[in-house]
């Protein structure tokens, strides 16, 4: 199997548990990946801290790029990343998104990945939603984009925060295309 370049764009929204799951699942899935770059919002910074009440995101060993680095090779077709995924995704950068603009290298990313036909996934975080959200979640789609809301499933039962986020994390690593070890239905008894 080919490594993946993956990129992954950490929003501001509420959810900072997803990023970190998402971002500790990666770390353990480095035999399928050639390159991880990661951005993260000033905002997802301080939300980060806030629920989380630590700042481990100072530690992962992914090249971390300044949210205004235009050069960074995600920000361009031509580097070959397979997939970005955006955890959380607040509605503001969704309506960005399917507005085409770009600018800062989130919104630059996903509109690579859309020009190129790769995998974008967006982790919406937002409840409840107004038309222009669900419209815009629409444009994104027929654009070839990946909503994939963070709303957790609970027939696994998990059993804490981060077992529960989880349960949406591991859909979107799937949809970036790498293979995890994840629960699946239906559970074989035995």
């Amino acid at each position: 199997m080919r490594k993946k370049k993956i990129a992954v764009a950490v929003g501001g929204a509420s959810g900072s548990l997803y990023a970190k799951v998402l971002l500790d699942k990666i770390s353990d899935l480095s035999d399928q990946l050639e390159e991880v770059g990661m951005v993260m919002s000033d905002n997802a910074r301080l939300t980060w801290e806030l629920e989380l009440g630590e700042k481990s995101f100072e530690k992962y060993s992914f090249k971390i790029y300044d949210k205004m680095d235009f050069f960074a090779p995600f920000a361009s077709g031509s580097a070959g990343y397979d997939a970005l995924i955006v955890c959380p995704c607040s509605m503001g950068v969704l309506g960005r998104i399917a507005s085409g603009i770009s600018n800062d290298l989130t919104t630059r990313a996903a509109d690579v990945m859309l020009k190129e036909r790769r995998k974008l996934i967006l982790m919406i975080r937002e409840t409840p939603y107004n038309l222009i959200h669900i419209k815009n979640m629409m444009t994104v789609t027929e654009a070839g984009g990946i909503i994939c809301p963070a709303s957790p499933s609970f027939y696994s039962r998990p059993d804490n925060f981060e077992t529960l986020a989880a349960t949406v994390v591991d859909r979107a690593i799937e949809l970036a295309g790498l293979k995890i070890k994840t629960y699946r239905w239906p559970k074989e008894e035995g």
